[in-house]
């Protein structure tokens, strides 16, 4: 196979310059005197690189047509790619550092902005329940661990159900409160701050806080972050999106759901799209729910949605049942051909929450483990919602008051889809 670089050189041929003009007596020079830019030992004739001449770049002169084209990939390399686009600056905030240092690369525009003093881990009342893994230093959950071995999703009592109820009323008020508070200037660790505090009025636990070693209350994922975005001392920015992904545990149930938010006045276009696709996603998604329903089929009408857009669904990251423990079965993925088991059953509960992303859909990660990013930079958007399945479809526990499905859009005609595809052509 030949080497697409030099194939170019080869298509494309070096051009002829015009030959060196004549001495003074009008004897014509018998040679150009240039050395082959190549550096093999020869001396160049008239033929200069066109790449060269269109970016006005002068003295690339080659010894003949084959030298050219065998040494156009590292004469490519070395004149015509532009510098690489230099990391862009960002201003610490006075009192705060890079969090890791300036050893990481990050993919996108966001940085880690920790205090040069470290917030404390914030503290829980005792006379507050709190899940099994809250006081544990690794932060895992046995009663987690024995759940596994349920893989189709617990089906709840109607005591049950009622205390989902009431952690995700709670929940869906926390959200509320903290959202009021998104603005330039105000940081995640505010936020971070109030989220804590209103599950505490509430007496309830923020279920993030320990959950195998999550140091905050709340995540919040800023811009190319996709998800478990952890709070930090950067201001918010006019221009940015803010998920806020909330989770109370009360009662001995918990109640999870997010929300994306835009900063500002001076949100993209892009962005605001993306955050209404995302919505919509999870509203079509909801849309099926109801017993009998297949959880692979969640995934297909979430990418049905997302691909029209021109967006695409992370992969990584899933749905998942929710009651006692903050995740289990059953697994809830978001793109179509998934291999998810199991259909939905009455006195089921879990969530649904898309992650969309402008850009590539993978991830990476973020040295603090938690942290998960576009490998592109560009942003992400995600809604959640803890559903649970009744006899006669689905009830959205989280909803905020006054909320109900949108209708359903209706499908263009097709005799007007026609016509619109004709324009196009």
């Amino acid at each position: 196979m030949s080497d697409p670089s030099t194939a170019a050189a080869n298509a494309n041929g070096a051009a002829v310059a015009s030959p060196p003009p004549p001495q003074e007596d009008g004897t014509p020079v018998a040679g150009s005197g240039r050395m082959c830019s190549n550096g093999c030992g020869k001396e160049a004739g008239n033929l200069e690189c066109p790449k060269c001449q269109s970016l006005k770049i002068s003295g690339s002169f080659f010894c003949g047509q084959k030298c050219f084209a065998m040494n156009y990939p590292k004469h490519n390399a070395k004149f015509h790619k532009p510098a690489a686009t230099p990391t862009p600056k960002y201003d610490f905030p006075e009192g705060t550092k890079d969090g890791f240092d300036g050893k990481f690369k990050y993919t996108g525009k966001l940085r880690a902005v920790m205090p040069v003093e470290p917030v404390p881990k914030r503290q829980v009342p005792d006379h507050i329940p709190r899940p099994d893994y809250a006081n544990r230093s690794e932060g895992d959950s046995p009663s987690e661990a024995a759940g596994r071995m349920e893989r189709q999703g617990k089906v709840l009592n109607a005591e049950e159900i009622e205390g989902m109820r009431k952690v995700c009323k709670l929940a869906r008020e926390v959200l509320g409160i903290a959202a009021a508070a998104v603005r330039p200037g105000i940081t995640t660790l505010e936020l971070d701050a109030i989220v804590h505090e209103e599950c505490i009025k509430r007496d309830s636990y923020p279920s993030p806080l320990n959950y195998h070693r999550f140091p905050r209350s709340v995540c919040t994922s800023v811009n190319e972050v996709i998800c478990h975005g952890i709070p930090d001392a950067r201001p918010l920015e006019d221009g940015d999106i803010i998920n806020l992904d909330v989770t109370l545990y009360h009662g001995g149930f918990h109640g999870d759901l997010n929300a994306t938010y835009p900063v500002g006045s001076s949100v993209s276009q892009e962005n605001l799209d993306l955050i209404a696709c995302s919505r919509e996603a999870l509203d079509e998604a909801i849309r099926i729910c109801k017993p009998g329903t297949q959880y692979q089929d969640v995934g297909k009408v979430i990418e049905g949605i997302v691909s029209k857009k021109g967006f695409q669904t992370n992969k990584t990251y899933v749905g998942h049942g929710i009651n006692q423990l903050f995740h289990c079965a059953p697994n809830v993925p978001h793109y179509a051909g998934n291999r998810a088991s199991g259909t939905m059953r009455v006195g089921q509960t879990f969530t649904i929450e898309p992650m969309i992303c402008a850009g590539i859909q993978k991830e990476k990660h973020w040295p603090d483990d938690w942290t998960a990013v576009t490998t592109d930079g560009k942003a992400s958007a995600q809604f959640e919602e803890t559903l649970l399945i009744t006899p006669t479809g689905v009830e959205v526990l989280t909803a905020a008051p006054g909320w109900t499905l949108p209708e359903k859009k209706v499908a263009e005609d097709s005799s007007a889809a026609k016509k619109k595809k004709k324009g196009k052509k």
